[in-house]
């Protein structure tokens, strides 16, 4: 009697969904790691894991096991390659190539910077990489791309703003593989030493300059070169809000979307060819010639876009499907999807910290899910309509997730601009950039027809942009709300018999409305924002909401208040600010305040120098006194006598001085008023048992925070807004010295990231940093704990006192 043989145990390897999706559980389980394991862990796993690859049952488990080690490893490597600390703040002399196009600004030249060779005085060091540059009042025509140059520089680890909804620089530091930020030294021997051989980017430079001078209209231009080579040096920041509105950034400069365009018009036309040469298809079937001729294509156009790293992931996701199909081993749909997945994690598995990597992988197993593949011209006009409706309700979650913000025209604006940039513009700007490298006499007629299309385009999504709603901001999301709204997506977008598809909206209410801690009557938050060198504080209560100053803008036109406060404000569901409050005209207070003012018209505006700068507003008065929700608002500077005509220059001791008072505690804002003025502050404080929790004045300067003061206020807590490795020297030694020997726990911004202070109707206020909140391997270090009086550090040294932790451990400066 036959029986069945038992399965077999092993079988042939094959790439298929689940075992692409458990490499990429393992990657990913390497970025929720506050920190990376040690190298000797990851060599272990792969040595355990690597024989279980041919056990069925194990297989996916050791996919999963060995994607975590190559990728743990990798970031090992990445993070290592970063300017060592010892080096930071020091001048160091490189020798490198200008990578990429140089972005001038008003006051000076930004460049990516290959560092090839470094040294510190005259000793060579271990530093090789990118760097991102700035050199300051340079001639916009000094720093060529491509050109080779020796420079002096001061460098620093890649380190950027930590704020709730702010964008990560850190993050991007790693997924860019950038090891330094810094700027030239003037004192140093800068001097161009020659070019780079075999690089795309002076090309594209000179690409450019060919389209601008053929160009008449400056934006026109700046469009044109933005399709056509990825330039967007010349596209403003009123552009990317357009684009943000319409829900396009990804059609307006060369990406993975256009190289995937440009590869498709490429065996569109073989195909073409085929069709008018009917004998050429007898001999070679024309799918097989399509493939090569689709790979070339995009990588002629990846390579004029200068070879980003997103590129560069769409170009070996097409290579790899294409010679797959050359080869007649691969499948269709998610089996394609699959070897592109493996094949971008094996050369980059840092490639998921990118919103772009999920944006293209999601939204292509969406279609396949979601769309059965057509015939005809009504098949394609079926995608085509379809397709970005569902696109743009299968990424929503994602969108709200990166960027906390969704486009509502979004799928109206893609219906009519992917197959206009598809099969106008793109195809247009090809032939225009052959034409400019082969017969430049014919280049002119196709860019005017590139230009007026995009003109004709842009200007349509600049109306679409002004309708009422059509774009909306988030507040941040938690992980749980973001795979709520997956799973309705994809239960909405399900194919026709999984029953009751409308109910998956009811999954995306957590993400669209997400739950708050409300705020008890008579108690406040204080949110510090981090703006490096700056000021800005939030205060909320329970349904009103006060911005106090909002950070700097500086003359290359970064600006805080755009970049930093208000990301919070979204983040945090501020969606009506009640009070704007600045208190004096410097720029690292007032700076970002009218963007802020732009975007919140119905807040009240006070300030202490309100003559100083364009924005109008009341002048801050000692006196002026409002309470929301139990809590009260005192303005105790500047008073009357001191504002009886404006001052002939800034006057730091014009601040407007600002008390909130709850049931519990209370804060204090001084602005960045010296001890001259503090006598009388401190006796404006009314004399009261409940803690206080002290902005520290002026960054921290040595001018403010008096021993007298500090005795007076008696705060409970202080906390320094400032720059990390502030020029300045703040928060001055003798003040972290002051506030250490009368026992006042000290955070800084700087080494913490914005701190979330709340203060309860009853009960301490428990300060929150963001830097600990959002802990991450990839992240650079906080500072060490801050020593309160008796807690003195070994040595005896003056200690830092940056951490949120007031009782923990001291280490010393």
């Amino acid at each position: 009697m036959a029986t069945d043989a038992p399965a077999p145990t092993h079988e042939p390897f094959a790439i298929t969904p689940p075992l692409a999706l458990a490499g990429l559980a393992g990657v990913l389980a390497v970025q929720a790691l506050p920190s990376l394991p040690v190298a000797g862990f990851n060599a272990l796993l792969a040595v355990i894991a690597a024989p279980l690859l041919r056990h069925r049952r194990l297989r996916l488990f050791a996919v999963a096991a060995l994607a975590f080690a190559w990728c743990a490893w990798r970031a090992h490597l990445s993070l290592d390659a970063r300017l060592p600390e010892a080096f930071e703040g020091r001048d160091l002399d490189v020798t490198g190539i200008v990578d990429a196009l140089p972005v001038t600004k008003p006051d000076g030249i930004r460049v990516t910077f290959r560092i090839e060779h470094a040294a510190l005085d005259g000793a060579d060091i271990a530093l090789r990489g990118d760097a991102r540059i700035a050199w300051y009042d340079a001639d916009p025509g000094t720093l060529d791309a491509c050109s080779r140059w020796q420079l002096r520089v001061r460098l620093k680890r890649p380190r950027g703003l930590v704020n709730p909804g702010g964008f990560d620089a850190e993050q991007f530091a790693l997924e860019r593989g950038i090891v330094a930020t810094g700027y030239v030294r003037p004192e140093g021997s800068n001097r161009r030493i020659g070019e780079a051989a075999h690089c795309i980017d002076g090309v594209r430079a000179r690409l450019a300059d060919e389209i601008e001078h053929r160009i008449a209209d400056p934006h026109d231009a700046a469009l044109v070169r933005a399709f056509a080579i990825g330039d967007t040096r010349g596209l403003d920041d009123d552009d990317w809000e357009v684009a943000r509105i319409n829900g396009i950034p990804h059609l307006i400069a060369i990406s993975g979307f256009h190289v995937g365009v440009a590869a498709g018009l490429g065996a569109l036309l073989v195909r073409i060819f085929g069709w008018l040469f009917p004998r050429i298809g007898q001999r070679v079937p024309i799918a097989v010639i399509a493939v090569p001729a689709a790979l070339a294509t995009g990588i002629f156009y990846g390579a004029i876009a200068g070879g980003s790293l997103p590129t560069l992931r769409t170009l070996l996701m097409i290579a790899v499907v294409a010679l797959a199909r050359a080869g007649r081993r691969a499948g269709e749909g998610a089996q394609a999807l699959s070897l592109a997945i493996v094949a971008i994690l094996l050369v980059d598995p840092l490639a998921v910290l990118s919103p772009g990597f999920w944006l293209s992988f999601v939204g292509v197993a969406f279609l396949m899910l979601c769309l059965a593949r057509g015939r005809g011209v009504l098949g394609f006009l079926r995608e085509l309509t379809l397709g970005q409706l569902v696109m743009s309700l299968a990424l929503l979650p994602l969108t709200v997730w990166f960027f906390g913000e969704a486009s509502l025209v979004g799928a109206l604006s893609n219906i009519v601009a992917v197959p206009f940039v598809s099969f106008v513009i793109v195809p247009l700007c090809l032939a225009a950039l052959l034409a400019l490298m082969i017969v430049p006499i014919l280049a002119t007629p196709l860019l005017h027809a590139a230009a007026f299309c995009a003109h004709v385009q842009w200007a349509l999504l600049e109306r679409v942009a002004a309708w009422p709603g059509a774009h909306v901001y988030l507040s941040e999301p938690g992980i749980g709300a973001l795979l709520l709204a997956m799973l309705g997506a994809i239960w909405m977008l399900a194919p026709k018999g999984v029953p009751a598809r409308a109910i998956g909206l009811v999954l995306f209410l957590p993400l669209l409305l997400p739950a708050r801690e409300t705020i008890e009557q008579g108690a406040f938050e204080a949110v510090f924002i981090d703006v490096g060198q700056g000021l800005s504080i939030l205060v909320r209560t329970r349904g009103h909401a006060l911005l106090y100053d909002a950070g700097a803008r500086y003359p290359s036109d970064f600006d805080l208040g755009k970049a930093a406060v208000l990301p919070t404000l979204h983040a945090l569901g501020v969606a009506s600010l009640d009070r704007l409050v600045v208190s004096h005209g410097d720029n690292d207070h007032a700076g970002g305040a009218p963007i802020v003012a732009r975007e919140f018209p119905g807040a009240a505006r006070s300030g202490g120098e309100p003559y100083r700068g364009d924005l109008a507003m009341r002048q801050c008065v000692a006196g002026d006194a409002w309470e929301w929700d139990g809590v009260r608002f005192h303005v105790i500077s500047p008073t009357a006598d001191e504002i009886v005509a404006p001052a002939p220059r800034a006057d730091n001791d014009r601040s407007c001085v600002v008390l909130v008072e709850g049931e519990g505690s209370r804060l204090l804002l001084p602005g960045d008023i010296s001890a001259r003025l503090e006598p009388r502050i401190a006796a404006s404080l009314p004399a009261d048992a409940r803690p206080l929790v002290l902005a520290v004045a002026h960054h921290g300067s040595r001018s403010s925070s008096s021993d007298a003061f500090i005795a007076a206020a008696h705060p409970a807590l202080a906390i320094v807004s400032a720059g990390w490795h502030s020029r300045y020297g703040h928060p001055h030694p003798e003040i972290v010295t002051r506030f250490g020997a009368a026992g006042v726990p000290l955070l800084n911004t700087a080494g913490l990231g914005a701190l979330t202070v709340a203060f309860p109707a009853s009960g301490k206020p428990v300060a929150t940093a963001e830097r600990a909140r959002r802990r991450r391997y990839w992240r650079e270090r906080m500072d060490p704990p801050c020593c309160p009086l008796g807690s003195p550090s070994q040595s005896g040294a003056a200690p830092r006192c940056y951490d949120s932790r007031p009782s923990g451990p001291c280490d010393d400066a």
